[in-house]
């Protein structure tokens, strides 16, 4: 009679057991996949190499109301693999523009490590991309060393493949510079793509695929949405401005006809007319009198209207040294200005 009740109990404690082992696997794989879901650090994710440990829990209340028992269930380790991505974009604000044959100049790109370990790029830049109507021939690149966004000569450093390719930690940019030279041969409104690819020196591929034990922190290297390479473009745009400069004259003799004999008139007309889709800053005109003839002063007009011949009153004409000069400041592409002045033959 007093047997049977322990036997009883041994069952009960048995049970508990069985149900004690059920759950403390439940909570151990449950609660290491809750982990994984929630340790983001930053936006590229969790630090490769990082251990995800976990364990869980088990508690019961312990056969005739003692103490309540406490499972604890096997530790669950994780190492976060490298995630290799990254992402090269422009930073210009819109097409640079240039005009042909200038050299030494600047595109300017970021370079970003998207993925969540410390890696090397190696950089290349291309200048003959197809559906552009120039190309430019390709100088050097550049790495913003001071960090401050702007290309500084002599300051910052020169790009050279396999030698100082830039090593970014996660979330990490940086700024490169691509410098071209113009072709003489470019046209006004003419743009030239300029594109810069970033690949990961680790490896690259499609996405998903993995480089066993090279990830950092002794994990494995996946490739992310990327494929580990990216490239972004910049681009030039031609503002070409040039002038013609058209010189007419017409004769008005005194006795009322239109040989050029001595005492007669000369109107000498000049008619300026820029070109391209660009401004001509600090335009000027100048015209020396001619041999064996007089200028005629207070002559000067421009657009018609009447300009003085003293050089410091604030209008666009003077008469100084023999020449007659038409300041005409900044002149938009496209537009003509018509100046005219006088002479008498000797």
């Amino acid at each position: 009679m007093d047997y049977a009740p322990t036997q009883h109990l041994g069952r009960r404690t048995d049970l508990f057991a069985a149900l004690a082992v059920g759950r403390r696997w439940a909570f151990a794989f449950g609660t290491a996949f809750l982990a994984l879901a929630s340790t983001a650090a930053q936006s590229a994710g969790t630090i490769a190499g990082t251990d995800i440990i976990n364990s869980a829990q088990a508690t019961y209340d312990a056969p005739g109301g003692g103490t309540p028992v406490t499972i604890d269930s096997n530790m669950v380790t994780i190492k976060v693999d490298e995630l290799l991505d990254v992402t090269v974009v422009s930073s210009d604000p819109g097409d640079v523009t240039v005009a042909p044959g200038w050299t030494g100049q600047v595109l300017t790109y970021q370079l970003t490590n998207s993925g969540n370990g410390s890696e090397a790029f190696t950089l290349s830049a291309d200048t003959t991309k197809p559906g552009d109507e120039f190309d430019t021939s390709f100088e050097i690149a550049i790495l913003d060393s001071n960090g401050n966004g702007v290309y500084d000569p002599g300051v910052d450093t020169i790009y050279t493949p396999g030698t100082n390719d830039p090593i970014l930690a996660p979330d990490e940019s940086i700024t490169v510079f691509i410098l071209s030279t113009i072709p003489a041969s470019a046209n006004d409104t003419e743009r030239a793509e300029i594109e810069l690819s970033a690949i990961a020196k680790t490896g690259t591929g499609t996405p998903g695929s993995i480089f066993a034990g090279q990830g950092d922190g002794g994990g494995d290297a996946v490739i992310g949405s990327s494929g580990a390479r990216d490239a972004g473009s910049g681009f030039f745009a031609v503002q070409a401005s040039d002038v013609t400069l058209v010189k007419s004259a017409t004769i008005v003799d005194p006795y009322g006809g239109t040989e050029p004999v001595p005492g007669a008139v000369i109107v000498y007309q000049l008619v300026a007319t820029t070109i391209g889709s660009s401004d001509l800053t600090n335009l000027a005109i100048s015209d020396a009198i001619p041999a064996d003839t007089t200028y005629k002063s207070e002559s000067i007009t421009l657009e018609g209207a009447p300009l003085s011949d003293a050089l410091s009153d604030g209008d666009a004409g003077a008469f100084d040294s023999g020449a007659v000069t038409v300041a005409l400041g900044t002149v938009p592409g496209g537009q003509t200005r018509t100046i005219t002045f006088q002479v008498t033959i000797d």
